[in-house]
């Protein structure tokens, strides 16, 4: 879910600074977002109680 909502805000956040980007900035501001969600998927996990805990 962290991945798909930070793809999502770099995808809009790129389209609404330039309305005739192309698909390569889209493709990368993406990229960018998706290798940014595995560490806070990482963080935000291990805040919760009782995860990784066996």
């Amino acid at each position: 879910m962290i991945a798909t909502t930070l793809m999502g805000i770099a995808v809009i956040a790129v389209l609404t600074m330039d309305l005739q980007a192309g698909m390569q900035p889209i493709a990368i501001a993406a990229l960018v977002a998706f290798v940014l969600s595995v560490p806070a998927s990482w963080f935000i996990a291990r805040q919760i109680p009782g995860v990784g805990k066996t």
